[in-house]
């Protein structure tokens, strides 16, 4: 039986991790004194002492928390929780997780806790550094970029009342707590209040409530389930509608659907025909949700992400590249 392939859709707004690497030269010999690499990725490496006799010429001491480098004018402005080596990069100081590992570049990688450098085991220090000069713009750039995301995610928060406010379909729903009703079982019912425009008589779409079948007691946790469960019935009938709209366009068949609740992906395809995809896209727009769910679908023609696969998606989503932007900068509610 051939070995399931699995292609994923990395959650770029909650966080992704953004990965650059910068090629090295490997000396003749190494070095006579190396750091032995850490026991996981953000391990923090065991400082040199600034005395260490052994240190090689070129080489500057690690950075050790607490203990400001020499010529350090301004404190970080970025700092990874796990740092543990310090570089100025313009007018930013960036502390970031240092590790040496088995491979043949070196590799700068931008997550949610900020920058992980990783390095050969026999690249001398210095060289890391002027990797680090070089590749400067692009980290900073990464770096603000994932701030300014964590901000937005942040400041979209749920706070779990009666009355809160979270989007749907990219547009805004009000939660009222309704104790008077049990909903048939369903928990919830999403209900429209409609207007009528004074001038011109038309009636317009108002404002948007969920009525949720619990008492106005109900703890946070409670409405937040009870809203959890009403959005995963609504996103699985939607996915499975979309699903059936676009494995036909692009002459492919899927064979089960699942919800996920991953942290850091959108959606992944399996050779098999197993398509799973994120509950949470139901609160961007129909648009962005369709680029996911072609995204998943092509895959089961093309199994990577080469020109190939991008043509693919782009037949049945012309627009997919605006709509993968809006896919990694909208901020979505942190549940």
């Amino acid at each position: 039986m051939l070995p399931l392939l699995r292609f994923t859709l990395d959650l770029f707004s909650t966080e992704p991790q953004v990965e650059h690497v910068a090629p090295v030269r490997k000396p003749g010999r190494r070095p006579t004194k190396r750091i032995a690499p850490a026991s996981s990725p953000l391990s923090p490496v065991v400082p040199v002492s600034p005395i260490d006799p052994e240190l090689a010429v070129g080489e500057r001491p690690a950075y050790v928390p607490g203990v400001p480098l020499p010529g350090a004018i301004a404190p970080a402005a970025f700092a990874h929780p796990q740092a543990n080596r310090e570089v100025r990069l313009a007018d930013a100081v960036v502390s970031y997780a240092f590790t040496r590992a088995k491979r043949k570049s070196i590799g700068f990688v931008i997550g949610p806790d900020g920058l992980v450098v990783r390095a050969p085991r026999w690249t001398p220090l210095h060289e890391v550094d002027a990797a680090l000069q070089e590749k400067g713009g692009w980290i900073l750039r990464k770096l603000q970029e994932s701030r300014e995301r964590q901000s937005r995610a942040h400041s979209a928060r749920v706070e779990w009342r009666d009355g809160v406010v979270i989007p749907f379909f990219g547009q805004s729903i009000t939660v009222v707590l309704d104790p008077t009703h049990g909903f048939s079982g369903r928990g919830a019912q999403l209900k429209t209040i409609d207007a009528v425009d004074p001038v011109t008589g038309d009636v317009v779409q108002g404002e948007r409530i969920l009525h949720v079948g619990l008492p106005k007691a109900a703890t946070a946790d409670q409405i937040r389930d009870a809203v959890q469960a009403w959005l995963m019935r609504q996103a699985a009938a939607h996915f499975k509608l979309r699903m059936e709209h676009f494995a036909p366009l692009l002459g492919v068949q899927w064979k089960k659907l699942r919800l996920s609740s991953a942290g850091t992906r959108w959606g992944s395809a399996s050779a098999d025909g197993s398509i799973r995809l994120n509950w949470r896209l139901i609160h961007f727009r129909e648009p962005v949700i369709d680029y996911v769910v072609a995204h998943e679908l092509s895959h089961l023609r093309v199994m990577d992400h080469s020109a190939n696969f991008w043509n693919t998606v782009g037949t049945v989503v012309p627009d997919y590249q605006s709509l993968r932007s809006q896919l990694k900068e909208d901020a979505i509610p942190k549940w």
